[in-house]
């Protein structure tokens, strides 16, 4: 299971409760400048926040550090979906453009490649529209409470 520190930032009477999640870099190093120059363009083109709401039975108050888990599985089922399935798709758009080349008298490579293209983006558009509704169905959930920071004050 993928953990994630949350913090709340509305709790509902009605059983849900609204979390804020600081997106992160894939190595942790887009804090950092120093570290590479792709710390610029994150930082100019990507949400540092991520907000969403969970159903819970407990009660938080706005503040409260919660601990969230959410199944592998899902993650690993997007990224087959988004990155797999397209290849797939390039693969059986080149070798239908190839078989159908020589019915039509028209040049191999030239079809293979143009197959090859929209048998890719087809599947893509597929797979990203699964994908969509995979993570809409996985919710994560809450693991534990590690209760509100502590501030200090100099």
């Amino acid at each position: 299971m993928m953990e994630e520190v949350a913090c709340v930032v509305a709790n509902s009477n009605a059983g849900w409760v609204v979390v804020e999640i600081e997106m992160k870099s894939a190595c942790n190093h887009c804090d950092n400048s120093e570290s590479c120059g792709t710390s610029a363009v994150a930082k100019a083109f990507s949400s540092k926040m991520q907000r969403f709401s969970i159903q819970t039975e407990h009660a938080f108050s706005v503040g409260e550090r919660l601990m969230l888990g959410l199944p592998e599985s899902v993650i690993l089922k997007a990224a087959l979906l988004v990155y797999i399935l397209p290849l797939i798709g390039f693969f059986i758009g080149a070798y239908s453009g190839n078989s159908l080349a020589g019915l039509f008298s028209v040049s191999q490579d030239l079809l293979s490649i143009l197959f090859a293209v929209l048998g890719a983006t087809a599947c893509w558009m597929m797979g990203k529209r699964l994908a969509k509704s995979l993570e809409q169905n996985a919710q994560p959930v809450i693991i534990k409470s590690l209760g509100k920071p502590i501030n200090i004050t100099k």
